[in-house]
């Protein structure tokens, strides 16, 4: 909600691509590459499902690249003559650019949601993050196909090489494993681009979730992630100095593949919400971060903020807050004097990147591109170059983004999305929001078919959606706002659609599935989830309940789209839901041990997570 009245939609120029009339259309650009020499930008545009060609001397859109399904991420051969697009969901695909004739020269099959393509140094291999598939694929380009998967943690979003292109560091976006874990937190896998495994993980402090960037340092020693760090161990009773969510970037040393430390990238009294690309400028002065949800870039001098952590890694005092290492994740002043905060006039940044002298961002929700000139040091200013002509936002784009949006939230430290990150989907995390007293935290529950599924909450403390989402603006983002806002973020929440399950097998139930199929029926399963939205719409006492919520009764979720809102039950205790149905502490309900063999257990589960 940056500047309101000055939300933006586009034209959606796909005739050029596809010998069809212009059609009115929002663009929504996200990713963005430039070509070695500085004279071409491409963007993708995500829901006009196009890429945009944009010449920098002259700062306008040359041509429009038309392509069957929305695209996701972006990598460009050395030479300029091939740009590599991640696209699609379930069917994903690589698609491949001639730039010369700006046309599709091909297309390699990839995974489920591909996203951040990333070339080799010898630009005859493709590393693509399959999202819903939690692995990455290594397609050889020669041949044109994926010649290996490589298995990573949660939601790969983002991936970078080391200098010498033997590592692959990859952002997982959201943790794994129970949410009433000792540590809960999301990680970067490290692969071995030789063996093709995962050698090791950095392990994130704990309530980190939400990785959406990741690049090196252009000498190759650092990298850097962004990400929230959620404190969600504390009681949600305020929101001042970040006592809910903070906003972070995460050094790690790529030689050794460990963290270095985690930086705020807050300051005390004002949140930088929703960091989400990150790039080095190519003379590695500056580190740069595009925030999401306040809508502007935090430009860091990245030699002076290396000092300042050797430095406290020393044991030396660098703020009021940190005289030692272990002092900085929690320190909100720790980048005063070497950060600059560059408001956009655009809205919702996520791709950035940097060309010469110049940054660039790519402003999803005004349909913009930022461009910020580091060369006017201490003058910094942005401004935002149109990619197509303004039509008026439906309510669906206008409660969109809103959603993503934290200005309206006190002290702009979060927006529905830090929780609900991937339109609405939950962020695997325990929270205790006081809903129904303190210190009994809930699972994050998906926002998909809220409005369909009444009531709302673990609990069912609220009636309905639209309940819940007036009182998360109020007790939540502590703020006070028009109804007609709280209207359209209600309009984009039904709007939300389930994606198909990964475990189907070409649309249909695999061989367990369907043995799971009749083994639900069988099991008294459609007794609470029944139905074409596969709940009751009741609450019960499962069992599940610990202490004084023994005799609680829980809401019914819907199994619609179970197999990506992990971790499960209320307390997120179960990883997976084989433990679910296997694990000791699951209750008499669901705790199916001692009723169906091992095979009957995995054919359920199967089938559950077909759904």
């Amino acid at each position: 909600m940056h500047a309101g009245n000055a939300i933006l939609a586009v034209l959606l120029l796909a005739g050029s691509g596809r010998g069809a009339e212009p059609a009115p259309g929002y663009l929504s650009p996200a990713a963005l590459v430039a070509d070695v020499q500085g004279k071409r930008l491409y963007i993708a545009e995500h829901t006009a499902s196009q890429v945009a060609v944009v010449d920098l001397a002259g700062l306008n859109v040359r041509q429009v690249i038309a392509l069957p399904d929305r695209p996701s991420g972006l990598a460009l051969s050395a030479d300029g003559t091939r740009l590599y697009v991640t696209a699609g969901a379930a069917s994903g695909s690589v698609r491949i650019i001639d730039t010369a004739k700006g046309a599709i020269a091909g297309a390699i099959a990839a995974g489920y949601s591909p996203i951040a393509p990333v070339l080799s140094r010898d630009g005859g291999t493709l590393y693509v993050c399959n999202r819903h598939n939690h692995n990455v694929s290594v397609i050889d380009l020669r041949s044109r196909t994926e010649v290996a998967r490589i298995p990573v943690k949660r939601e790969p979003d983002a991936a970078g090489l080391s200098a010498d292109g033997n590592l692959l560091f990859v952002a997982n976006q959201l943790p794994a494993g129970p949410a009433n874990a000792g540590h809960v937190a999301a990680v970067v896998s490290v692969i071995d681009t030789r063996t093709r495994r995962v050698t090791s993980e950095v392990v994130l402090p704990d309530g980190s979730t939400g990785l959406r960037g990741l690049c090196l340092s252009p000498d190759g020693r650092f990298v850097y992630v962004t990400h929230l760090l959620a404190r969600y161990r504390l009681p949600a009773t305020q929101i001042e100095r970040g006592w809910i969510q903070t906003n972070a970037v995460s050094v790690i040393d790529a030689a050794r593949a460990k963290l270095v430390n985690t930086v705020m990238l807050d300051d005390i009294n004002l949140g930088a919400a929703n960091p989400w690309g990150v790039t080095c400028t190519q003379d590695g002065k500056y580190l740069c971060v595009a925030h999401a949800g306040t809508h502007e870039v935090s430009v860091i001098d990245r030699l002076a903020l290396h000092r300042k952590l050797e430095e406290a890694s020393r044991g030396a005092s660098v703020s009021d807050v940190s005289a030692a290492a272990a002092d900085v994740r929690n320190d909100l002043a720790f980048l005063t004097g070497i950060r600059i905060r560059v408001p956009l006039q655009g809205n919702g940044p996520r791709g950035i990147l940097a060309a010469g002298a110049l940054l660039y961002t790519a402003e999803y929700f005004t349909d913009s591109l930022g461009i910020i000139d580091l060369s006017r040091e201490g003058h910094l200013s942005a401004r935002s170059l149109p990619l197509g002509e303004p039509i008026a936002p439906t309510a669906e784009r206008r409660g969109e983004m809103l959603f993503h949006d934290a200005q309206h939230t006190m002290e702009k430290w979060l927006s529905c999305t830090s929780c609900h990150p991937n339109q609405g989907r939950p962020d695997g995390l325990n929270w205790d929001l006081l809903l129904d007293a303190v210190g009994n935290p809930k699972n994050t529950k998906s926002l998909l078919l809220a409005h369909q599924t009444p009531p709302t909450t673990v609990t069912g403390i609220r009636p309905n959606a639209e309940a819940s989402v007036r009182s998360g603006l109020r007790n939540i983002e502590f703020a006070d706002r028009p109804e007609e806002e709280a209207q359209a973020i209600d309009a984009y929440l039904k709007s939300l659609q389930p994606l198909p399950s990964p475990y189907l097998e070409h649309g249909r139930l695999s061989a367990p599935a369907e043995r799971g199929k009749k083994v639900f029926g069988e099991s008294g399963c459609p007794q609470c989830h029944a139905g074409r939205l596969l709940t009751g719409l009741q609450k019960y006492n499962v069992g599940t309940g610990r202490g004084r919520e023994s005799a609680t009764a829980f809401d019914t979720p819907t199994l619609i789209e179970v197999w990506r809102t992990g971790p499960y039950l209320h307390d997120g205790r179960a990883a997976t839901i084989l433990d679910v149905f296997s694990g000791r502490d699951s209750g008499p309900v669901h705790g199916l041990r001692s009723k169906l063999s091992e095979r009957e257990i995995r054919d359920l589960a199967a089938f559950v997570l077909s759904q």
